[in-house]
């Protein structure tokens, strides 16, 4: 989903993660003889980590913190979901800035890099952005979050500007948002600190909100969102595909550094209501699953797909549902081998399959 649409859900806006330059992986024998401590097993247990994970501020926050310390040694991201950005001001959502998560992540040696969204929409931001005065401010409220705690880096979530049908505003978007990123990806470098981008799947051509390959010069990380190829205001279908993480793989190797890409799996799934024009209903995996155990629906896998749906009756109406879970991601993963993609995110910590930890350990 779209971020803000997860993270209004809380009812609202529909949503995905970073990847470093990572060590290559040891020789299967020096792996297996690096005992903990020595530089060789310091350097197997970073090359294991090969994931990020946004931390949603709403729901059981407590046990989204406690899922990332479970995986710390999968992790090396988290990114809180706890900003807010207008013209020139970023506001902190509830329990912004937990001191006590920061330093519990840290000590488990996962950096935070908390998430910053944008609700202004496509032509304020154009504005805002081509403005050098309006710009700057903003960068400047985006630089004062970044140093208000121990962070280890911002990362940007604009997502609502990406929305737009008019090609002009999204053309001023697109050229805009580079010079956004150019200007606050430097004076985040310049205080040591990571630039992380997310961004909508794209697949063909250079249109779109986006400017993959200006984004893979100027950031650190580019966390791609993959999902919502059937989306809360859409017909119902898989939220993920194997030919569509094909499409949008090569064009993102053909564009970014591969060590730069992060390629973010869904933990959640969406309710649709047959025969009605309501928009789907939001679950987390947790949620789907129970809701299949407790209708007694059967559970089905679409291998095209390679996703897992169900589907049931409520009040004389007929639901499918579509999600993902272990299975289907271990299914996807190869596809991310295939164009040399190590690094993988999850939407979000608390929402997913446990079992995804140990299909995620595989790549």
């Amino acid at each position: 989903m779209d971020h803000v649409s997860a993270a209004r859900v809380r009812p609202g806006l529909a949503l995905v993660l970073t990847a470093v330059a990572l060590a290559g992986p040891l020789a299967p024998a020096a792996a297996a003889a690096a005992p903990p401590g020595t530089e060789a097993g310091l350097a197997l247990a970073a090359d294991r980590r090969t994931a990020s994970a946004w931390l949603p501020y709403w729901g059981d926050t407590e046990a989204a913190y406690q899922d990332a310390l479970e995986h710390a040694d999968q992790l090396h991201t988290v990114s809180p979901f706890w900003y807010e950005a207008s013209a020139d001001t970023v506001k902190a959502e509830d329990g912004a800035g937990n001191e006590g998560v920061i330093d519990g992540l840290h000590r488990a040696g996962i950096r935070v890099v908390p998430t910053v969204t944008e609700t202004a929409g496509a032509a304020e931001m154009a504005a805002l952005m081509h403005d050098p005065r309006r710009r700057a401010a903003h960068v400047d409220a985006l630089l004062e979050t970044a140093g208000s705690r121990s962070y280890d880096g911002i990362e940007l979530d604009y997502e609502t500007m990406a929305t737009t049908g008019d090609r002009a505003t999204q053309e001023r978007v697109r050229t805009g948002f580079n010079l956004l990123t150019r200007d606050l990806c430097a004076r985040l470098h310049a205080r040591g600190k990571e630039c992380v981008i997310t961004v909508l799947a794209h697949v063909r051509g250079p249109g779109g909100a986006y400017d993959y390959q200006h984004l893979g010069r100027v950031a650190d990380t580019v966390r791609i969102m993959g999902y919502d190829l059937h989306w809360s205001g859409g017909d119902a279908g898989p939220l993920s595909s194997k030919d569509w993480y094909e499409q949008v793989l090569r064009y993102a190797t053909d564009t970014i550094p591969r060590n730069k890409i992060e390629v973010a799996f869904p933990g959640y799934g969406w309710d649709w209501t047959k025969g009605t024009k309501g928009r789907a209903g939001h679950l987390t995996w947790k949620e789907a699953d129970s809701l299949r155990k407790q209708t007694g629906a059967d559970y089905h896998f679409d291998s095209a797909s390679g996703t897992p749906y169900f589907t049931y009756r409520k009040n004389g109406a007929e639901h499918e549902v579509w999600y993902q879970d272990a299975r289907g991601v271990a299914e996807q993963l190869p596809l991310l081998k295939k164009y040399g993609v190590r690094g993988t995110g999850l939407w979000a910590l608390g929402f997913e399959d446990p079992d995804v930890w140990a299909a995620l350990r595989g790549q």
